[in-house]
């Protein structure tokens, strides 16, 4: 805790080497729980767009979307929760930027949140602007016309799954 209050200075000596120490982590779960407890940017407390949001079996999210797997805690999702931490670290490393990502965990819910992004990281070579996608699929999902199923079903196909009897 200390060394989150008085930040370490470095010397200017070139005699002595000090290394600069950044920790990425706290951040991201801080935007975790933001996201997952329905918390806007500002610290107030937001209602869900739509209440009742259809989450899909994480099974068939992680066959659809096989690369988020390695950014889950030890390289690895086995929960929903893995899969909205590995989705942080990939919002991040895509450039999507935080209001972005909380925007979309508003509208969508976190889960569907995370495995947007999910989708995002599977397609990011055809992708221009990650951030821009995800606040075009948050606006369309806002307005009720855009749902992950059919996304999810056209990675499943890419990855040889028909999408039938995938859980």
């Amino acid at each position: 805790l200390q060394k989150h209050i008085k930040p370490h200075e470095m010397s200017g000596n070139p005699d002595q080497t000090e290394r600069h120490k950044q920790e990425s982590k706290p951040e991201s779960i801080i935007e975790l729980e933001r996201c997952s407890r329905n918390e806007r940017l500002d610290g107030q407390a937001i209602e869900p767009a739509n209440k009742a949001k259809r989450t899909f079996p994480l099974g068939m999210v992680l066959k659809a979307c096989p690369e988020i797997m390695n950014y889950g805690p030890d390289g690895a999702v086995r929960s929903w929760r893995d899969l909205m931490i590995a989705a942080v670290t990939v919002r991040s490393m895509l450039g999507v930027y935080p209001s972005a990502y909380q925007e979309a965990c508003e509208v969508m819910g976190p889960e569907n949140a995370g495995v947007a992004v999910a989708c995002i990281l599977e397609r990011a070579g055809h992708i221009n602007s990650a951030g821009g996608y995800l606040r075009d699929l948050t606006a369309k999902a806002r307005q009720g016309k855009f749902s992950l199923g059919p996304m999810l079903m056209a990675l499943l196909r890419a990855n040889g799954f028909d999408g039938r009897g995938v859980s």
